[in-house]
């Protein structure tokens, strides 16, 4: 929230279902980011309810590109500022899961090979909001989506989602980090800590869809701190060459509470939930020993 004008840089009057979540996520990043900034935004759902011609829901100067070119253009546009004697103006790319996890993935490990000057802000919903709910690298197992269909032999999706973070930092980028909305001062620190350094810096953020993973909007906070809680999202950061676990839910709640509010996953039986609470326990130990905590 900026005080001189008591507005959020990510305006009202966008077309996000009402307690959208990645429409939360670019309020809180955009205001974390402050005016000096330029925003490269991927095709997805932000694009679609931001920027309906003739109306933008952007305080900011915006491109849309494409959904595989994203982190090029985003380069391009950092590399032509420093040209012109610009050092201060941030580049914050803006983008699902879909353009970051599958479809911009080549473009995405260029920019953090090249350590092109840009932060990259992952709204990770875990599914193709804009398209018709088809499942992404992002979905996790066993849920329903268009693509990632419930029968007697195939029950949702049968893989797990990429570790995106750890894929990130294994670029050796200065700064990469995992976020929710519903940890905004979280948010908030790691997107002022990754602007401090110079390269290419990464931060995915939990961001729930109400509509594609179906719940009621209302929720949509309840859920994101449901993920952090039960182990099936979590808060963490590299930097330096190192993790560090920025909330440790040690005392887990079961991943069945989580899952149970969401239509998507409504179709899963007591073994199956039972296997998810056991990969779920799993990335917790794997998270920590990444982290160096016993």
């Amino acid at each position: 929230m900026t005080k001189s004008t008591n507005a959020h840089y990510y305006a009202p009057g966008h077309s996000g279902c009402p307690g959208c979540g990645p429409s939360n996520c670019m309020i809180q990043v955009t205001d974390a980011i402050g005016k000096d900034a330029i925003i490269v935004n991927a095709t997805g759902c932000i694009e679609i309810n931001s920027s309906l011609y003739p109306n933008s829901a952007w305080r900011l100067p915006y491109i849309h590109v494409l959904f595989e070119n994203t982190a090029s253009v985003a380069a391009g546009v950092s590399a032509a500022l420093k040209a012109k004697g610009n050092n201060h103006t941030k580049v914050v790319v803006t983008a699902g899961d879909g353009a970051t996890y599958d479809i911009g993935f080549g473009a995405v490990s260029g920019m953090f090979e090249r350590n092109d000057d840009v932060l990259y802000i992952c709204y990770d919903n875990e599914l193709y909001a804009n398209t018709g709910v088809q499942r992404s690298g992002a979905t996790p197992y066993g849920a329903a989506t268009t693509t990632s269909f419930v029968g007697k032999e195939v029950r949702g999706k049968q893989t797990q989602k990429k570790p995106i973070v750890e894929i990130a930092a294994m670029h050796r980028i200065p700064y990469a980090a995992s976020a929710s909305i519903a940890y905004p001062q979280d948010l908030k620190m790691k997107i002022e800590k990754a602007l401090k350094h110079e390269g290419a810096k990464f931060i995915t953020v939990n961001s729930p869809c109400c509509l594609g993973a179906g719940f009621d909007g209302s929720i949509s906070i309840k859920v994101a701190r449901l993920a952090v809680q039960s182990r099936l999202w979590f808060l963490f950061e590299y930097e330096n060459d190192e993790f560090k676990l920025n909330f440790n839910p040690e005392q887990k709640l079961p991943v069945k509470e989580y899952l149970s509010l969401q239509k998507r996953f409504a179709h899963l039986n007591e073994k199956e939930i039972a296997l998810i609470q056991k990969q779920a326990d799993l990335n917790y130990g794997r998270i920590k020993k990444l982290c160096g905590i016993k």
